[in-house]
């Protein structure tokens, strides 16, 4: 059964860094590509990275090019966000999620994923 838990979140100041992690369990990690959404209050789900399964591709929105890192460590099954100078705009629940289809390309349509629970990212003074 897919599992995704993501930990990692929290209160930070502006300029700020956080490193959102993603355990995954339940199929063949590396078959598959994965992707970190987020969702701000009164907005809708929108993507933020993606990595293909063998980490060798990664996308990024262009809000975060430049502050955010995407990797995965098939190994231990766990992909990971790392955010840098985070700004209030990125407050919102993060969400690791898993492509519903194998060897894929990276995407940032919801429609093609399965999800965590997400974790809350708070950025404020």
């Amino acid at each position: 059964q897919l599992q995704l838990v993501e930990s990692g979140g929290g209160l930070v100041q502006p300029g700020g860094s956080l490193r959102l992690s993603c355990a995954a369990s339940g199929f063949t990690f590396n078959y598959y590509s994965m992707a970190w959404f987020r969702q701000a209050p009164g907005k809708e789900r929108e993507g933020v990275s993606c990595i293909s399964g063998s980490g060798g591709s990664t996308n990024f929105k262009d809000f975060v090019k430049g502050r955010f890192t995407i990797s995965r460590d098939n190994a231990k099954n766990t992909v990971y966000l790392q955010m840098n100078s985070l700004k209030p705009e990125d407050t919102g629940i993060y969400y690791c999620a898993r492509r519903k289809v194998t060897g894929s390309n990276c995407s940032f349509s919801p429609s093609m994923y399965y999800w965590g629970q997400g974790t809350q990212v708070t950025v404020s003074s």
